[in-house]
């Protein structure tokens, strides 16, 4: 049992003294990472204080090296503006010497101008005692005295002034005369135009009556077939609908609703409706229809005894007799323009020739302005001047709307004569109260856009004038306003050919004196 015991305390004693040997080993390792640390530590601090030494002084260096760049350029500017600033001097001190030696210039020529004045006075001293002397002289050779001389000298040149003015108000009374009558014709050629009333309108559908509804059915095909050859072959629309016993042609284009409409009665009336059958029919009647045009133009100018007239004009003439403008047919609307103006024209010494020329043209634009943009007083003007027309007759047919100004008096009377035949009773089918209606729309649509003072329909309701306050609408903004008001009424009005809007923006500056 002690030796047990003993073993035991020889164990734990072994077992502190290793345990003691371990620790010391360890505490002995452990200082050593801690020195090999601080050394590793002290030498990367040493190098990084190297390597920031060298990066400051590099930068220092840069540094350096940028302030004598910017010196140097900046003394450079310096030499520039000292050395600019010393040419200015120079050149003012040039400018002082060259005004200097002017002034001194100047005023050697006043002290010459001074004796040269003196020279000219002492001269016309002279002067006027040779005049007396000489008059003196010349009493005595006459005889008289310088009151009866005055007194003969005034008698007779009293009765050449009298002559003269005789002359005078006899040339004046003709000249009167003449532009008194120019005037007389003016102002009769404008008193009737203040009687024009233009209005608008275009037949553009065509009703054909059918002798049963079931032709309605034969007109259309088997699955559309016949009436859509019937629209390709013509260009037009053709409208069936619950109308009894009727079908509706529709186009802007009068011949070629003319032709669709001749084309349905002849097959209406022949009985034979088919694709091939249409074919057929239309060549037929395009070749009957031309030679009609071109005859019926033929005798508007026989007619009216207007001579000369190129073959597409007439041609164009005769198209115009399935054109219709507010119920009024266009070549009869022509013809008796051209006659009004004839009338007018012989009463004020006019050449009747070119008034009837004009007014059987006035119009001649309607016959194509459904194929070329533009009103029909331009689209005629041009076609007038491509014929090598006279100036006059081009003017008067442009401006017969006032779209353009007027270069004669043959164009102020082919506006009244245009607006004496549209006006005159029956002519038109059209009440006051619808075309009052329209220019009313044309100004309600105008006044919606903010920034408008004021708006004004005229020519028939062909144009609107829109004023607008200077102070809310910029001149950018004027450009837009007239772009929306065309925009609104395109949207919401419907009317043949265009309408003109005219924006105006203008500032006044009003003072009163007192």
């Amino acid at each position: 049992m002690l030796i047990y015991i003993m073993c035991a305390i020889g164990g734990l004693a072994v077992g502190f003294a290793v345990n003691a040997v371990v620790s010391r080993t360890r505490r002995t390792s452990e200082r050593a990472s801690l020195e090999k640390e601080r050394e590793d530590a002290k030498k990367e601090a040493e190098h990084l204080l190297r390597e920031s030494r060298v990066t400051s002084k590099a930068e220092i260096l840069k540094l350096k090296e940028d302030f004598e760049n910017e010196m140097k350029e900046r003394r450079r500017e310096q030499v520039n503006i000292e050395k600019r600033l010393n040419q200015r001097e120079e050149n003012i001190e040039k400018k002082a010497d060259t005004l200097e030696n002017k002034m001194r210039s100047l005023e050697k020529k006043d002290r010459d101008l001074d004796s040269i004045r003196e020279r000219l006075e002492l001269k016309e001293e002279d002067l006027k005692k040779a005049v007396d002397k000489q008059i003196e002289e010349l009493e005595k050779i006459a005889d008289l005295d310088r009151e009866s001389g005055k007194n003969i000298l005034l008698e007779k040149l009293k009765n050449e002034i009298q002559n003269e003015a005789g002359i005078l108000v006899r040339n004046t009374l003709d000249e009167a005369k003449q532009k008194a009558e120019r005037e007389a014709q003016n102002i009769l050629a404008y008193a009737i135009q203040r009687y024009a009333s233009d209005c608008t309108y275009e037949r553009t559908t065509a009703t054909i009556p059918l002798p049963s509804d079931e032709m309605k059915g034969r007109i259309i095909g088997r699955e559309g077939r016949n009436i859509r050859a019937l629209e390709a072959a013509t260009g037009v629309n053709i409208l069936i609908d619950d109308t009894p016993e009727a079908v509706v042609i529709s186009c802007f284009d009068p011949v070629r609703k003319e032709v669709a409409r001749r084309v349905i009665e002849k097959l209406i009336s022949d009985g034979r409706i088919h694709p091939t059958r249409i074919e057929e029919l239309l060549k037929k009647i395009r070749k009957e229809l031309d030679e009609e045009i071109f005859s019926i133009g033929e005798q508007a100018v026989l007619e009216t005894g207007i001579q000369g007239v190129p073959q597409n004009i007439i041609k164009l003439l005769g198209r115009l007799k399935f054109r219709y403008s507010f119920s009024q047919n266009v070549l009869k609307h022509s013809v008796e323009t051209a006659y009004f103006m004839g009338m007018i024209a012989a009463e004020l010494g006019l050449d009747q020739q070119k008034a009837k020329r004009i007014g059987l043209f006035h119009d001649i634009g309607k016959a194509v302005d459904h194929e070329i943009e533009g009103t029909h007083a331009a689209i005629g003007a041009d076609i007038l001047r491509k014929h090598n027309e006279n100036k006059d007759v081009i003017n008067a047919v442009a401006a017969h709307h006032d779209e353009v100004e007027a270069q004669s008096v043959y164009a102020i009377l082919a506006n009244a004569c245009d607006a004496l035949s549209a006006s005159r009773p029956g002519a038109r089918s059209e009440t006051t109260e619808l075309y009052l209606k329209r220019l009313e729309q044309l100004e309600t649509i105008a006044r919606q856009f903010d920034g408008v003072d004021s708006c004004f329909a005229l020519q028939a309701g062909r144009e609107v004038r829109v004023v607008i306050q200077p102070e809310k609408v910029s001149e950018g903004q004027a450009q837009t306003i007239a772009r929306d008001i065309c925009l609104k009424i395109e949207k919401e009005m419907n009317y043949p050919g265009q309408i003109k809007v005219t924006v105006i923006r203008e500032t006044r500056s009003v003072e009163y004196a007192k």
